[in-house]
Parts: structure tokens; C-alpha cells; sequence
């Protein structure tokens, strides 16, 4: 089976925003490495503001689905930009369900889409979280 998972990238605030996402969606976290776990270059050590930056961490919130993420370092040339060509849906089995995570995930967020009963019949909605991250709620509607 193939199975998706995201990885998030962050600018400085990936265990923040973790935290939150474990207060959504519940679990645990079976790995968090930073930088000061990775074998240094060239014997140069890390400077320490990024040694306690999130290298890699991840937090299983289904039995085929993980969610992923780290810490993006300018100093590594790297960049991160929420440019909305990605939205992760979340598909629950049903409406109280879809209630709880929207309540959770939307808190401090802009709601985009309002959680309702759409046109085509499902329960949906959509909504760009705290940290700048896009997300659709999903679930069948109640009969």
C-alpha cells in the first residue's frame, strides 16, 4: 500500500507548531531530533540559536498517516513559503468528528471556507491555520 504523508517545514517554530497539532489531533511524538544531533561539518560546530532548532519530528495522527516536519535554516540556504499550492484534508467519518478537529486546528487561524454542508453534499470546510498552514475538514453530512 502507498500511503502520503506531509512534511511541514517551518521557520524557526516547527515544535510550536507540533505542539498544537498534538493538541488536534492527539498522539505522540515517537521522534524529535534537532540540529545538535546531527554530526557537525567539517568539525565547524552549529552556532547555538540553531542547535535547539527542529532538524526532524513526526506525529502519527492515523494508522497510515503522519504528519512531519522541521525547522527550515536560512543558514543551510534554505527557505520556506506558505504560497498556498498545498492543503492538507483531513476526512473524518463523521460530522461531530469533523466539529472537534475544525474547533481545534481553526483556533487563532482565518477560516476560508466556513464548516458546513456544501453543495455537492459533504461536510467541509476550509481554513489556513496559526502557523500558516492549509487545511480542508471533510466528512460525510449527517442524514
Amino acid at each position: 500500500m502507498i500511503t502520503v504523508n506531509p512534511y511541514l517545514n517551518f521557520k524557526g517554530n516547527c515544535l510550536e507548531a507540533f505542539e498544537f497539532y498534538k493538541s488536534v489531533f492527539g498522539g505522540d511524538f515517537p521522534y524529535v531530533g534537532k540540529f545538535r544531533d546531527m554530526p557537525t561539518e567539517d568539525g565547524k560546530p552549529l552556532p547555538e540559536a540553531l542547535q535547539e532548532k527542529i532538524m526532524h519530528m513526526s506525529l502519527p495522527i492515523s494508522k497510515e498517516t503522519s504528519l512531519m516536519g522541521a525547522d527550515v535554516l536560512e543558514e543551510f540556504g534554505q527557505r520556506v513559503g506558505f504560497d498556498g499550492n498545498v492543503e492538507l484534508m483531513v476526512n473524518t467519518d463523521s460530522q461531530k468528528e469533523a466539529d472537534q478537529i475544525w474547533e481545534k486546528l481553526s483556533a487563532g487561524g482565518t477560516i476560508t471556507m466556513p464548516l458546513e454542508v456544501a453543495f455537492w453534499g459533504d461536510y467541509f470546510g476550509s481554513l489556513t491555520d496559526k502557523f500558516g498552514v492549509r487545511w480542508m475538514v471533510i466528512s460525510p453530512a449527517d442524514k
